[in-house]
């Protein structure tokens, strides 16, 4: 299974937010063992770095952006992404990039803790806890 994993799942594990980086954690672990692919939007990556840089050192930052672009690949945005993002019936369009960029790269969904925000999704929408059942169960 192919996932993008939204930015905020990303920022719950880095930020170590609490209750929600146990599941992300567990489900990066995940990735790292093969059992689901893991994605991650490039626009996330600018988004982390910013956020992150904010609350710890740059020197450390840097090494937790390299850590995760070790462990996932990297959907791409380009004109076309942003132009169909535009065009969607999503309220939010950061979202918006990241469920345009997941539908382009063909992957099967989108792990969340904002899934009303992705409402009007092509793809499924998974939050974490449900997405580590599935995980565990096949």
């Amino acid at each position: 299974m192919k996932v993008l994993f939204d930015t905020n799942v990303i920022l719950d594990v880095m930020l170590l937010r609490p209750p929600f980086y146990k599941a992300g954690t567990l489900l990066i672990s995940e990735v790292e063992r093969k059992n689901i692919e893991g994605y991650i939007c490039s626009t996330t990556v600018t988004t982390i770095f910013y956020l992150v840089a904010k609350v710890k050192k740059a020197k450390e930052t840097k090494q937790l952006i390299k850590n995760i672009l070790q462990i996932f690949n990297v959907t791409q945005v380009d004109k076309v992404t942003l132009e169909s993002a535009l065009n969607s019936k999503f309220p939010d369009y950061e979202n918006s990039v990241l469920h345009e960029s997941a539908l382009r790269a063909g992957l099967d969904g989108i792990v969340t803790r904002d899934r009303k925000d992705f409402r009007n999704s092509k793809i499924t929408i998974f939050d974490p806890e449900e997405l580590l059942k599935i995980i565990i169960a096949s």
